[in-house]
């Protein structure tokens, strides 16, 4: 079985969970499979990816030691612990099937408390089931992250691995962060791995992600929602987990939300599409028109990048304002072959549409038209006001 251990999963989602559970746990949700590889039959794969999907589902509960570790963080309350020694991955809640003669559909829909653990250990399924049919090639793999390890060692990039969903393999991804850790510690400030981070001692990193801002969509007014999704953030966690995801909308509505109040109150941003440096001069110039020094906040940059590419940007934003890296699959799938990109997102919340429109056209993600044109207009409107 590919993934072993409950805590095989992205820390964000661990603490999106908490908030769903005190916030909204009576919410449905419907998450949809996509790769934006094109022209890959998964014909061949689709028994496999079945099998350990079954097998996940049957097997795995968090253990005593799982428990204890997420207790420890201190953002973690005890009815959360609770429920989740009860958990169990549902096989009812998912539907994986070959559609379009060879195109992977999966779909996931069920209550949003008990499926929103699905996304990043099917992810991780899918892609290490096809990574390992392409290369087994775990020399080239680790001389590769050794030079990288190197490359920043002398440096003061700060980097946290974030690619645990496009990974090659369970095995390529301790590889990685366990070369990382021994050649450039200074540098590796985090994974958001929580089994790897419990294993090797790192700290656990995560964020909000896109389907907390898409799920408000339906919970509230569509022009509150970005708002309202920052709100409710700050309210189950009070100061902690502060860096708020900027690009569910697109940055210029962002900015128009993340007002004063907010830009005090949290502690930065994470871009994950767009022009990285239209971004940092955009949320700097942002900071300066409302008098708050951005050497005060940071920006996480975390839109597919490689450690060249991070350094880059570090050489011109450190003395801006503070500067993090998130990279993932550059960490994890850097083999002989070209990885999967493929994702898992919200299309629905309590049976609405809600969509991801992203400052990138191909990050974009809702399968109604309509609906992502009308909230477009809304936030249009909105930022046209302001």
């Amino acid at each position: 079985m590919i993934i072993e251990s409950m805590l095989d999963n992205d820390a964000y989602k661990f603490s999106m969970m908490q908030a769903v559970l005190h916030q909204h746990p009576d919410t449905m949700a419907e998450y949809m499979f996509k790769c934006r590889t094109n022209g890959v039959d998964f014909r061949p794969y689709i028994g496999e990816i079945i099998g350990n999907v079954n097998s996940m589902c049957r097997e795995l509960q968090f253990m005593k030691g799982d428990l204890e570790y997420l207790a420890d963080w201190r953002y973690m309350k005890p009815d959360y612990i609770q429920l989740l020694k009860l958990f169990r991955f549902d096989r009812n809640y998912i539907n994986i099937t070959i559609v379009n003669k060879y195109d992977l559909d999966i779909r996931i829909a069920g209550p949003w408390l008990h499926t929103i653990l699905f996304e990043v250990p099917v992810l991780s399924i899918v892609s290490e089931v096809y990574s390992k049919d392409h290369s087994k090639n775990y020399e080239y793999a680790d001389t590769r992250t050794l030079d990288k390890a190197n490359f920043i060692k002398d440096t003061d990039l700060k980097v946290a691995e974030f690619g645990g969903r496009r990974r090659h393999s369970v095995e390529a991804h301790r590889n990685a962060l366990t070369i990382l850790k021994d050649v450039c510690p200074k540098n590796l400030i985090g994974t958001s791995n929580a089994m790897f981070a419990k294993e090797l001692n790192l700290t656990a990193i995560g964020t909000m992600a896109h389907e907390w801002g898409q799920a408000h969509q339906a919970l509230y007014r569509v022009a509150d929602s970005q708002s309202m999704a920052l709100e409710n953030w700050a309210k189950e966690y009070r100061g902690d987990l502060g860096i708020a995801l900027s690009d569910v909308i697109g940055l210029k509505a962002f900015l128009y939300d993340f007002d004063m109040y907010f830009s005090k109150l949290f502690d930065g941003s994470r871009q994950d599409s767009g022009d990285p440096y239209i971004y940092a001069d955009s949320l700097i110039g942002h900071y300066k028109s409302m008098n708050i020094d951005p050497m005060t906040k940071t920006i996480i940059f975390s839109d597919g990048l490689d450690f060249k590419e991070a350094l880059a940007l570090w050489k011109v934003y450190k003395d801006m304002i503070g500067v993090g890296f998130g990279i993932g699959t550059h960490i994890t799938n850097d083999f002989d072959f070209k990885a999967l990109q493929i994702v898992l997102k919200m299309i629905r919340c309590n049976g609405q549409p809600v969509a991801k429109i992203s400052d990138s056209p191909g990050k974009r993600m809702c399968p109604d038209q309509g609906y992502e044109e009308y909230v477009k207009k809304v936030f249009n409107e909105r930022c046209k006001r302001g």
